[in-house]
Order: C-alpha cells, then structure tokens, then sequence
C-alpha cells in the first residue's frame, strides 16, 4: 500500500520553502510538487508543517489521492508509476506535441525523407483543427473524418495523411497507455471509425523509345546561365534511365565508397530502412553514361561521389531543379504541357521497354529497379548476383539509344567487362565506330591509325549530314576491336562537332 505526508525539501535564499507531498511504496520514496510555499514560521519543531491552510489543502488532495488508488491494484507498482499515474493519469496530452516528438525521433533514426510527410501530414491537420496545439481528446471521429475530407481532391496525401498521423496515434497509446497497471492517459480512440480512402494510382509516364530518342537529340534551349537546368534536366534524365531507373535521390547521396569497379553499390534511400535486405543493390555504369560521371564527379576531397551537392541543398531541391530543366526542354520541343516529362518518366520507361520490347519478366524488371518483393528476408542472408540486372539494362540502352525502333544492335558492355577504367586506343589498333542520331546509324567506320579518341570522332563527323539541328546531340560509339572494350561518347552539333 502507499502512504502520503506533506514536507517540505530545500530552502530559497529567500526563506520559501516548497510543499509536496511524499509517496511512499516498497520501501521507496517519491515526491509530487504542489504550488505551495512555507517558510520556517509555518513549521512546528519538528519541522511539519502547521499552517492549517496548507495542512487543509494537503489533507485533501492526500483523500484524492486515496480514493484513486483504491480502484488499482498497486501492488506490483513502481513508486514512480503511483506518482505518474495521481500527477498525469487524469491529464489530457497534446497530441501536435507528441507528432513532433515522434518526427524528431524519425529523423535521428535516419529516417529523413519519410519524416517530411509526417510533418506535412501535421501541418495540414493543425491548419484545419485551427491551432498548432491539438490534444488528444480533439481527436474524434467526427472531426478526424472532416479533416479527411479536406484532403479529398488530393491524388496521394488523402491516404498518406491520415496514416501517417494514425501512425503517431499508435505510437502515443503504446508509450502512455499501460494496460497491465491500468494506467490510461489517452482513453478515446477514434481510428475505427475513421475511413481512409485510397491514393488514386500512380500514372503511367512512360514514353516510348521513339519519344525518348527525340527528347535526348533535341536542342537544348538558349540561356544565358554558366550551368543551365535544360542540360542538367537532360544528363540526370540519361543516367536515370541508364542506370536501371536510379532514384535522383540516391543519386544526389552517392558516397565516393559507393562507386567500385564500375559499379554503384548502394542502398535505396526510399526503402532501406523497411526491409531486411537494406535494398541495397549494384549497378555497372555502362559506356553511354560514363561521361555524365565523369562530368558530375565531385573533388577528390569531397565525400559525395557527385557535385550536384555544391549546388543544391538537398535532394528534393535537387530533384525540382532537374524536374524544372526536363520541363524547359519539354517546352522547346512544342511538348504540350499536359505531357511534360518528369525524372520519373524515365524511371518508368526503364521498366516498360525492358518488359515490353526486351523480353524481361515483371520479377527481372522488378529485380533491376530494386523493387521490395516477397524474397526480401532470402535476399538479407544470401550474395546476390546483380549481373543479370545489368545484362538487361544493357539491352535497354541498346534498343533506346543504338537501334531504331525496327531493330535492336550491338551490345553494351558484357558482364565480364574488364576493370580497367580507362579506354584507350593506339595507331595500331583495329577501331570500329559509329555515329548515332535519335538511334540511327548515320555514320560508320572501321580502320586503324587513329591515335585518339576525337580523330575517330573526327573521321565520323565529317560524313554526318547537314540537316542534323545545331544545338542537337550525336552518340559516337567506338569499339577497341583488339582488346573488345568499348566506349561511348556524345557531342553537340555546335560545340563538339
């Protein structure tokens, strides 16, 4: 059983002491402050106190504190569990307080990017509660469901929202709820009759070959600017696309430890931290991008393996800006605006020209694009073998990039592909070239004596056509017949060529 006793604890400099009632259980001692003071007057020899106002105040919330505990059974209670139970057990919680605890506690987790739709998913919800201090007893089902409404012209956050913020709810009644002492802080719960409705389906924005082969032969825009977002638009478009539809976000965090051999080894931010397998995966960079990385690479003292970091905050900010840059070339080509391509749009072409016109299944496309699937705990334990990932993404760039959309030729790098990083050609080497545009083999040579790699590009543009667009980009593929590597090379008409 637990007693009670009014004390006093510490003296002020100005005399005052403060009263609180002491708890005793289990041969413990706890304490809950009251708002009254005392000085040495009100104290008898024996140092209790004998002000009949505060004794009398005292002695009722000591009854108080009796009748509650009369109705649990304390007896395998802690004394701090009595004293959170008579100080907090009765007391309403703010709910936004919590919601913002627990988003703190995502982001020390390392779970940045999911945290924003909590926040947002708070912020949204307080503006339509009207205050920044929402309780939990504000929470009905009534009013949770006028909040939902709100969100009812909205594709995904109609969905999100809600679950995000049921999610904290759960959170909050598993840490203050305590079902075995019966300590209950939040005692409603509106979530079962709260409908959440479903996120309309995400769009298909794939495009077809013929369309991609147009949007990276375009022209770039004019602009005045030293790095235009038209050419960033355009280059983080290719390596998304030439990288198995590799998220910007992982682009924008790739570490120098993370490029190995050729390959980048990485984790997929979005679902790292929801799967056993940490949804890491490796990615040979092909031919047709290696001078995009190497256009991007950072200083050799940064950490990051790419400098999009020196010019952009984060990868969201990172992320609109190349979004805004596909969308300006977008514009120059006479694209309606209801059709503009975005970075997902060519994530989403990856997968639909791999299944539709490179014979890959659902389950190998949904290997290659790092997709959680039903084996993710097999995938914890074992090594997985990503060349089959590369072999097709391969084929994609070849059927894009080097065919035309009657044939499919030439190959990519192969899996075995030597490590060496550099391509090198020698007057005596055997060198077998071609020049693309929009796919089309308009130029094509094979000799030797070229002692460089711009004299072959030479040799190929000089049989270009006229009528290539100035401004217009043209892929140069070269093949070191004699040691079989391969490389690929791209010029603008105007700059390069």
């Amino acid at each position: 059983m637990a007693t009670f006793k009014s004390v006093v604890r510490g003296e002020r400099k100005d005399g005052f002491m403060q009263v609180y009632i002491r708890v005793s259980h289990q041969k413990r001692h706890g304490y809950i402050k009251t708002d009254k003071m005392v000085t040495r007057r009100e104290l008898n020899k024996q140092g209790e106190i004998k002000d009949p106002m505060v004794v009398s105040y005292c002695a009722q919330l000591i009854l108080d504190y009796n009748r509650r505990l009369n109705e649990k059974d304390i007896k395998n209670w802690s004394v701090g569990e009595i004293v959170d139970f008579l100080t907090k057990g009765d007391c309403d919680v703010c709910f936004s307080d919590y919601a913002r605890l627990h988003i703190d506690r995502m982001i020390d987790r390392g779970q940045l990017r999911n945290s924003k739709n909590y926040q947002l998913a708070l912020q949204h919800m307080e503006r339509y509660f009207g205050t920044v201090k929402i309780m939990f007893s504000d929470l009905t089902s009534v009013r949770v469901n006028g909040w939902i409404r709100t969100l009812e012209q909205t594709h995904r956050a109609k969905e999100m929202y809600p679950i995000c913020m049921r999610q904290v709810f759960r959170a909050a009644i598993n840490e203050y709820n305590d079902y075995d002492t019966g300590v209950i802080r939040i005692k409603t719960n509106p979530w079962g009759k709260v409908k959440i409705p479903q996120a309309d389906r995400a769009e298909k924005r794939a495009i077809s070959p013929e369309e991609c082969r147009l949007f990276f032969a375009a022209p770039m825009p004019d602009t005045k600017m030293s790095e235009p977002l038209p050419e960033l638009g355009r280059d983080v478009a290719k390596m998304v696309l030439c990288l198995a539809g590799m998220n910007t976000v992982d682009l924008y965090e790739l570490r120098k430890e993370n490029y190995r051999d050729g390959k980048l080894c990485y984790k997929r931010a979005k679902t790292m931290k929801s799967r056993t397998d940490d949804a890491y995966i490796e990615m040979r960079v092909e031919p047709i991008i290696q001078p995009l990385v190497e256009k991007y690479l950072a200083e050799a003292d940064d950490p990051y393996l790419f400098n999009f970091h020196n010019r952009y905050c984060d990868s969201d900010s990172f992320c609109a800006n190349v979004n805004n840059g596909i969308k300006q070339v977008c514009r120059s080509m006479g694209i309606p605006q209801e059709k503009w391509y975005c970075v997902y749009t060519f994530r989403h072409t990856w997968g639909t020209v791999a299944q539709n016109d490179c014979g890959a299944s659902i389950a190998e496309v949904g290997f290659a694009m790092n997709h959680s699937h039903r084996h993710t705990i097999t995938r914890g334990y074992i090594k997985i073998d990503f060349t089959p990932a590369w072999t097709l993404n391969a084929k994609v760039i070849d059927f894009i990039f080097f065919s035309t959309a009657k044939s499919k030729q030439g190959m990519a790098n192969d899996a075995d592909e030597p490590k060496e990083k550099l391509f090198r050609i020698s007057v005596k080497n055997m060198i077998y070239a071609r020049a693309y545009f929009k796919g089309e083999v308009l130029a094509e040579v094979s000799d030797i004596g070229f002692s460089t790699i711009d004299a072959v590009i030479a040799r190929l543009t000089a049989d270009l056509p006229d009528t290539i667009p100035h401004g217009c980009a043209v892929q140069f593929r070269i093949k070191n017949v004699d040691t079989d590597r391969e490389a690929v090379y791209e010029r603008t008409k105007g700059k390069g060529f």
